[in-house]
């Protein structure tokens, strides 16, 4: 049976840039910050994406959580 092993996560916010004034959509930018615990769990991510935001000077969005794995097989 196969296996996936976490190696990397990454906290990224997604912050409102404007809206397009074309369709009425909002435009967005991206700040991501690499080499994050993988043994975070999401009320710390959350907690830390609320305070990196407070500093922003756009509006946040979301708070997202990217991670990689391997996927192994037995053997």
């Amino acid at each position: 049976m196969a296996e996936a092993v976490l190696i990397t996560s990454q906290l990224r916010l997604v912050l409102v840039d404007g809206m397009d004034e074309e369709n009425g959509e909002p435009i967005y930018k991206f700040k991501s910050f690499n080499n994050v615990k993988t043994s975070a769990d999401a009320d710390q991510l959350y907690a830390i994406g609320e305070a990196f935001a407070g500093l922003q000077e756009r509006e946040l969005s979301i708070i997202e959580r990217k991670d990689s794995s391997d996927i192994r097989g037995e053997g």
